[in-house]
């Protein structure tokens, strides 16, 4: 076993955190272990400040995840893809929550333009969208752009995810599936929606009409 202190605070912690769900919920591990039934799906940020399952006050097996750098939806990559293709046909989850956060740092590097390497083209997106729409938003404060290029960010990330195969399949086949576009702000803990739900591809086509340039 490692001699590290850092990495033995873990597993430390775990014996600590098995301790207390066994004591409260004697078979909470075999229960989770026989199957996941989640009813949501959660795309967001890789931030280690912002937790899924922490700030949704919900139990593992409930919450599917998927988290890279500012919650980007992009037909090209093959994890986020087979995770909601994997979501949506096997788990059959209900709600898709697209979830940013102010405070992103992956969003601000865009609108920088500092990034390099992998990261650079993994923002690619991310900036174009800020490209499009700086002239506006430098109208008011830096710290007011940011806030806003990142609700704007939840907002073309959710509409890439309604372009989505599994999506437009679920859509067609009359299953209910409700896109979600959400902001969590890290000063003060709170979730909010940003945007109307999305739940058929009528209503998707009247958001990318609302959402010219996204």
């Amino acid at each position: 076993m490692s001699q590290d202190h850092e990495i033995e605070t873990l597993f430390k912690n775990n014996r600590q955190w098995v301790a207390e769900v066994t004591r409260e919920d004697p078979d909470f591990f075999v229960r989770t272990a026989s199957q996941q039934t989640p009813k949501y799906l959660w795309i967001g940020c890789s931030d280690s400040r912002v937790t899924p399952n922490q700030i949704t006050g919900l139990p593992p097996g409930q919450l599917f995840v998927h988290r890279n750098i500012a919650n980007v939806i992009n037909e090209s990559d093959l994890n986020c893809m087979s995770v909601v293709d994997f979501a949506v046909r096997v788990l059959q989850v209900r709600h898709v929550i697209v979830c940013g956060h102010y405070g992103c740092a992956g969003v601000h590097a865009a609108m920088g333009d500092i990034t390099q390497g992998p990261l650079d083209d993994w923002l690619d997106g991310v900036r174009a969208l800020w490209d499009h729409n700086k002239g506006d938003l430098l109208k008011g404060s830096l710290e007011t752009a940011k806030d806003r290029m990142t609700e704007l960010n939840v907002r073309k990330q959710m509409l890439s995810l309604c372009r989505t195969p599994s999506i437009e399949h679920a859509w067609r086949h009359q299953n209910s599936l409700q896109i979600h576009g959400w902001i969590y702000g890290l000063k003060n803990g709170l979730l909010r929606s940003l945007y109307p739900d999305i739940g058929s591809i009528s209503q998707r086509t009247r958001a990318e009409s609302e959402s010219s340039g996204l």
